[in-house]
């Protein structure tokens, strides 16, 4: 009999977050524990899937992470991998949004994720600690950030930021956690068509179509960062791209993307 591998998943009534559920549920052994806000959502899913753990829950709740600690420990009693892909975006100027706006942002795709984390990493090295000689599967976390965490684009600099911050913050947790057995990982999609991120522009032209992924790469791309020991993955794979010329020519990126470069008017919440 597989040994039990429990994962939790955070926005997993739709687009990444299911995508990722799915494939998690074809892993021998696993144990699913699904987070979202739509609990009708997640049940469906959960009887699809065979059965998982549902946790019908807001992350932008301060009170939420040390449930949710508190319901893994008394169900479960272990966490081998946590992924952290709730999320969204809401387009607008900074001289129109303001602080707002950024707070906004940050409530959800910065400050959500690191409450949750802080709840759960005494789980997570614990589990980590006491596995069994001879399984190979890491006890790790996944961030899924985003390109716009590299390259920043007109009308998302909240969601730019908000998602710069979980990078910056990501790679200084993998030196923290190395240590103790823990692996974190980022994933930084592209556009990727999903219910709260449609990229229709991009997919109504043929000359941009191509620029879109869907849900089952980033969630491929999510393994390779957990259990499969990656320190990060672009998705699709050439993104790495834009990001190094972000560094390397700075005033090139400006001038491509002030044209409309990776431009698109997308937004809401996964």
């Amino acid at each position: 009999m597989p040994e039990r591998y429990i994962a939790l998943v955070t926005g997993a009534s739709s687009g990444i977050g299911e995508a990722t559920a799915r494939r998690l549920a074809g892993q021998p052994g696993t144990e699913l524990i699904l987070v979202a806000r739509r609990a009708e959502r997640l049940e469906a899913l959960a009887g699809e899937l065979g059965g998982a753990h549902v946790i019908a829950a807001d992350l932008t709740d301060p009170e939420v992470p040390a449930r949710i600690a508190a319901e893994i420990r008394e169900r479960h009693g272990a966490l081998h991998l946590l992924v952290n892909n709730a999320g969204a975006a809401w387009r607008g100027a900074f001289a129109d949004t303001g602080w707002a706006g950024v707070e906004r942002h940050m409530r959800l795709n910065f400050e959500a994720p690191v409450r949750l984390v802080e709840a759960l990493l005494p789980l997570l090295r614990a589990t980590a600690a006491s596995r069994p000689d001879g399984d190979a599967r890491r006890v790790a976390i996944v961030n899924v950030a985003s390109t716009a965490g590299r390259v920043a684009r007109p009308r998302s600099g909240a969601y730019s930021a908000a998602k710069f911050a979980l990078a910056g913050w990501t790679d200084a947790l993998y030196y923290e956690e190395l240590p103790h057995g823990v692996h974190v990982g980022l994933v930084l999609p592209g556009f990727v068509r999903t219910e709260g991120f449609p990229a229709e522009e991009l997919r109504a032209r043929a000359l941009t179509r191509w620029m879109v992924s869907e849900v089952d790469g980033v969630a491929e791309a999510i393994l390779e960062a957990g259990p499969g020991g990656r320190p990060e993955r672009y998705v699709p794979r050439w993104y790495w791209i834009p990001a190094a010329l972000r560094v390397l020519a700075p005033g090139l990126v400006r001038r491509a993307v002030a044209r409309g470069a990776f431009t698109t008017r997308t937004g809401g919440r996964d």
